[in-house]
């Protein structure tokens, strides 16, 4: 049994151990650039991962990158893009997906298309561009600043999860529409297409446990 969950948390092992997962695979892991001492909170999740016999598989940058399973492609795909090419320079990697709508689209429904009515409050629009938007370039979670690197490339919008007042006068005075719609709601689609992917491909039991932090 595999269980699949964005964040390595402990509410998201309490979730996979319980329904008695031998693995839990998450998009943000235990490690990140920085070592970290094994005390405090740190410990007391290896602590209860071992104890409960729960393996822990962390995918970050490549599962957002990822042209078919990834958080970004995962966007795409629910919104229809076509023509889509790799976009969103991150420290030497294009980790985001750029694209076309077959048919223009207003603005406030794109949101709607990718949500649903519970989009709201999370998902923020600022409608700085035009009103009909035809090309739309997403980088999943925590990227306010590839919003410039889409105004280069002359989008229409930009879709990421985070927000941030540094980007708001550059949005504006270049006509770009920005979608901010969560870091979590906006990296939730790799690890799922992941978890399908897997059941299909193993016959493995799988289920994602959605842990929203509002955020």
């Amino acid at each position: 049994k595999a269980a699949f969950a964005v964040d390595a948390c402990m509410e998201s092992f309490r979730l996979a151990a319980d329904w008695g997962a031998d693995v839990l695979f998450v998009h943000h892991g235990l490690f990140w650039s920085e070592q970290l001492r094994v005390c405090g909170g740190h410990y007391e999740r290896l602590r209860f991962l071992m104890e409960r016999g729960l393996s822990l598989y962390a995918v970050h940058l490549p599962l957002d990158m990822h042209p078919v399973v990834g958080n970004n492609a995962g966007l795409a795909d629910v919104l229809g893009l076509v023509e889509r090419e790799p976009f969103g320079l991150y420290k030497g990697f294009q980790i985001g997906v750029k694209g076309r709508f077959p048919v223009r689209t207003g603005r406030e429904e794109v949101a709607g298309r990718l949500f649903g009515p519970q989009a709201e409050p999370l998902a923020r629009l600022l409608p700085f561009g035009k009103a009909e938007v035809g090309s739309v370039g997403i980088v999943s979670g925590g990227a306010p600043f590839e919003a410039l690197q889409a105004v280069d490339e002359g989008l229409d919008m930009y879709i990421t999860g985070e927000s941030s007042h540094s980007v708001y006068h550059q949005a504006q005075e270049a006509g770009l529409n920005i979608l901010f719609a969560g870091h979590y709601q906006t990296e939730t689609w790799g690890v799922r297409l992941v978890a399908e992917k897997t059941r299909e491909d193993t016959g493995c039991e799988t289920r994602f446990f959605d842990v929203p932090t509002g955020l």
